[in-house]
Protein backbone atom coordinates (compact mmCIF):
# COMPACT_ATOMS: atom_id res chain seq x y z
CA UNK A 1 0.00 0.00 0.00
CA UNK A 2 1.05 3.55 -0.61
CA UNK A 3 1.12 6.29 2.00
CA UNK A 4 -1.46 8.98 1.35
CA UNK A 5 0.25 12.34 1.94
CA UNK A 6 -2.64 14.74 2.42
CA UNK A 7 -4.00 17.36 4.78
CA UNK A 8 -7.29 19.20 5.26
CA UNK A 9 -7.96 22.80 6.25
CA UNK A 10 -11.46 23.50 7.52
CA UNK A 11 -13.77 26.50 7.12
CA UNK A 12 -12.32 27.61 3.78
CA UNK A 13 -14.11 30.12 1.58
CA UNK A 14 -13.96 28.40 -1.80
CA UNK A 15 -14.32 31.63 -3.79
CA UNK A 16 -11.31 33.12 -2.01
CA UNK A 17 -9.35 29.89 -2.51
CA UNK A 18 -10.16 29.87 -6.24
CA UNK A 19 -8.71 33.39 -6.47
CA UNK A 20 -5.52 32.25 -4.72
CA UNK A 21 -5.24 29.17 -6.91
CA UNK A 22 -5.57 31.24 -10.09
CA UNK A 23 -3.02 33.77 -8.81
CA UNK A 24 -0.55 30.92 -8.19
CA UNK A 25 -1.04 29.50 -11.69
CA UNK A 26 -2.99 26.42 -10.60
CA UNK A 27 -4.91 24.50 -13.26
CA UNK A 28 -8.59 23.62 -12.86
CA UNK A 29 -8.85 19.90 -13.64
CA UNK A 30 -12.52 19.25 -12.83
CA UNK A 31 -15.22 21.83 -12.03
CA UNK A 32 -17.33 21.18 -8.96
CA UNK A 33 -19.31 17.98 -9.36
CA UNK A 34 -21.48 15.78 -7.15
CA UNK A 35 -19.69 12.57 -6.20
CA UNK A 36 -21.18 9.50 -4.55
CA UNK A 37 -19.51 6.74 -2.62
CA UNK A 38 -20.32 3.59 -0.73
CA UNK A 39 -18.14 2.40 2.12
CA UNK A 40 -17.95 -1.33 2.84
CA UNK A 41 -16.88 -3.63 5.66
CA UNK A 42 -17.65 -7.15 6.77
CA UNK A 43 -20.63 -7.80 9.02
CA UNK A 44 -18.31 -8.24 12.03
CA UNK A 45 -16.56 -4.91 11.15
CA UNK A 46 -13.14 -6.55 11.05
CA UNK A 47 -11.77 -3.86 8.74
CA UNK A 48 -12.99 -1.02 10.97
CA UNK A 49 -11.42 -2.70 13.99
CA UNK A 50 -7.99 -2.32 12.38
CA UNK A 51 -8.70 1.16 10.95
CA UNK A 52 -9.65 -0.01 7.46
CA UNK A 53 -12.46 0.26 4.96
CA UNK A 54 -13.23 -0.37 1.29
CA UNK A 55 -14.68 2.48 -0.74
CA UNK A 56 -16.29 2.63 -4.17
CA UNK A 57 -16.43 6.23 -5.39
CA UNK A 58 -18.07 7.70 -8.47
CA UNK A 59 -15.92 10.75 -9.21
CA UNK A 60 -17.87 11.53 -12.43
CA UNK A 61 -14.73 11.40 -14.61
CA UNK A 62 -13.75 8.00 -13.18
CA UNK A 63 -14.87 5.31 -10.72
CA UNK A 64 -12.42 4.04 -8.14
CA UNK A 65 -12.29 1.18 -5.66
CA UNK A 66 -9.95 1.78 -2.72
CA UNK A 67 -8.84 -0.01 0.38
CA UNK A 68 -7.79 2.55 2.95
CA UNK A 69 -6.26 1.99 6.35
CA UNK A 70 -5.87 4.67 8.98
CA UNK A 71 -2.95 3.67 11.19
CA UNK A 72 -2.89 7.04 12.96
CA UNK A 73 -3.95 10.64 12.35
CA UNK A 74 -0.59 11.91 11.22
CA UNK A 75 0.58 13.12 7.83
CA UNK A 76 1.96 9.64 7.09
CA UNK A 77 -0.72 7.61 8.91
CA UNK A 78 -3.11 6.72 6.09
CA UNK A 79 -2.28 3.92 3.66
CA UNK A 80 -4.24 3.12 0.52
CA UNK A 81 -4.42 1.11 -2.65
CA UNK A 82 -6.76 2.22 -5.44
CA UNK A 83 -7.86 0.82 -8.77
CA UNK A 84 -10.02 2.37 -11.48
CA UNK A 85 -13.10 0.43 -12.62
CA UNK A 86 -15.77 1.19 -15.19
CA UNK A 87 -19.04 0.47 -13.38
CA UNK A 88 -20.04 1.77 -9.94
CA UNK A 89 -23.02 -0.57 -9.52
CA UNK A 90 -21.14 -3.70 -10.57
CA UNK A 91 -18.16 -2.85 -8.36
CA UNK A 92 -20.50 -2.54 -5.38
CA UNK A 93 -22.27 -5.75 -6.33
CA UNK A 94 -18.96 -7.61 -6.54
CA UNK A 95 -17.99 -6.49 -3.03
CA UNK A 96 -21.37 -7.57 -1.65
CA UNK A 97 -21.11 -10.96 -3.37
CA UNK A 98 -17.80 -11.67 -1.62
CA UNK A 99 -19.31 -10.88 1.78
CA UNK A 100 -18.81 -7.16 2.33
CA UNK A 101 -21.73 -5.01 3.51
CA UNK A 102 -22.50 -1.39 2.70
CA UNK A 103 -21.85 0.59 5.89
CA UNK A 104 -22.65 4.07 4.57
CA UNK A 105 -23.69 5.89 1.43
CA UNK A 106 -22.12 9.35 1.12
CA UNK A 107 -22.36 12.21 -1.31
CA UNK A 108 -20.00 15.16 -1.59
CA UNK A 109 -19.13 18.00 -3.92
CA UNK A 110 -15.56 18.39 -5.14
CA UNK A 111 -13.70 20.78 -7.41
CA UNK A 112 -10.22 19.62 -8.44
CA UNK A 113 -7.15 21.73 -9.13
CA UNK A 114 -3.45 20.95 -9.64
CA UNK A 115 -0.67 23.18 -8.36
CA UNK A 116 2.99 22.13 -8.66
CA UNK A 117 1.90 18.52 -9.14
CA UNK A 118 -0.21 18.51 -5.95
CA UNK A 119 -3.94 17.80 -6.04
CA UNK A 120 -5.90 20.62 -4.43
CA UNK A 121 -9.52 19.67 -3.76
CA UNK A 122 -12.23 22.15 -2.80
CA UNK A 123 -14.53 19.86 -0.85
CA UNK A 124 -18.06 20.27 0.44
CA UNK A 125 -19.51 17.55 2.65
CA UNK A 126 -23.03 17.54 4.09
CA UNK A 127 -23.59 19.32 7.42
CA UNK A 128 -20.10 20.86 7.78
CA UNK A 129 -18.44 24.02 6.39
CA UNK A 130 -16.43 23.71 3.17
CA UNK A 131 -12.76 22.82 3.32
CA UNK A 132 -9.69 22.31 1.18
CA UNK A 133 -7.65 19.12 0.94
CA UNK A 134 -4.17 18.92 -0.55
CA UNK A 135 -2.52 15.66 -1.58
CA UNK A 136 1.09 15.69 -2.74
CA UNK A 137 3.91 13.27 -3.53
CA UNK A 138 5.72 14.04 -0.26
CA UNK A 139 5.59 16.20 2.86
CA UNK A 140 7.86 18.90 1.45
CA UNK A 141 5.70 19.35 -1.66
CA UNK A 142 2.50 19.44 0.42
CA UNK A 143 3.89 22.09 2.78
CA UNK A 144 5.16 24.17 -0.16
CA UNK A 145 1.72 24.24 -1.82
CA UNK A 146 0.04 24.99 1.51
CA UNK A 147 2.34 27.99 2.04
CA UNK A 148 1.62 29.28 -1.46
CA UNK A 149 -2.11 29.17 -0.64
CA UNK A 150 -1.63 30.89 2.76
CA UNK A 151 -2.63 27.75 4.69
CA UNK A 152 -0.98 27.31 8.08
CA UNK A 153 0.30 23.75 8.38
CA UNK A 154 -0.28 23.88 12.16
CA UNK A 155 -4.02 24.12 11.43
CA UNK A 156 -4.06 21.06 9.14
CA UNK A 157 -6.02 17.91 9.97
CA UNK A 158 -4.87 14.46 8.88
CA UNK A 159 -6.68 11.18 8.49
CA UNK A 160 -10.21 10.43 7.42
CA UNK A 161 -13.24 12.72 7.20
CA UNK A 162 -14.15 12.00 10.84
CA UNK A 163 -11.72 14.73 11.91
CA UNK A 164 -13.73 17.37 10.02
CA UNK A 165 -17.02 16.27 11.57
CA UNK A 166 -15.44 16.16 15.03
CA UNK A 167 -14.27 19.76 14.62
CA UNK A 168 -17.92 20.80 14.24
CA UNK A 169 -19.81 18.25 16.34
CA UNK A 170 -19.14 16.46 19.60
CA UNK A 171 -19.19 12.96 18.07
CA UNK A 172 -16.91 9.96 18.32
CA UNK A 173 -15.41 7.90 15.52
CA UNK A 174 -17.78 5.10 16.47
CA UNK A 175 -20.82 7.37 16.16
CA UNK A 176 -19.72 8.71 12.78
CA UNK A 177 -19.03 5.20 11.54
CA UNK A 178 -22.56 4.15 12.49
CA UNK A 179 -24.15 6.72 10.15
CA UNK A 180 -25.80 4.95 7.24
CA UNK A 181 -26.29 7.95 5.00
CA UNK A 182 -24.46 11.26 4.62
CA UNK A 183 -26.30 13.26 1.97
CA UNK A 184 -27.07 16.88 1.17
CA UNK A 185 -30.11 17.49 3.34
CA UNK A 186 -31.01 19.44 6.44
CA UNK A 187 -28.70 18.68 9.35
CA UNK A 188 -30.35 15.81 11.24
CA UNK A 189 -31.87 16.91 14.56
CA UNK A 190 -29.87 14.28 16.45
CA UNK A 191 -26.65 15.77 15.06
CA UNK A 192 -27.63 19.38 15.76
CA UNK A 193 -27.82 18.45 19.44
CA UNK A 194 -24.08 17.62 19.28
CA UNK A 195 -22.97 20.96 17.77
CA UNK A 196 -19.83 22.33 19.41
Amino acid sequence: METEIEAKWLNINHDEMRTKLKAQGAKLVQPERLMSRKVFDYEDRRLYKKGGWVRVRNEVDKITVSYKQLNDRSLHGTKEVTIVVDDFTKACQLLELIGLKVRVYQETKRESWVLDGAEVELDTWPWIPPFVEIEARDERALKSVARRLDLDFDDALHGSIETAYQAVYNVTDEEINSWQEVIFSEVPHWLLAEKR
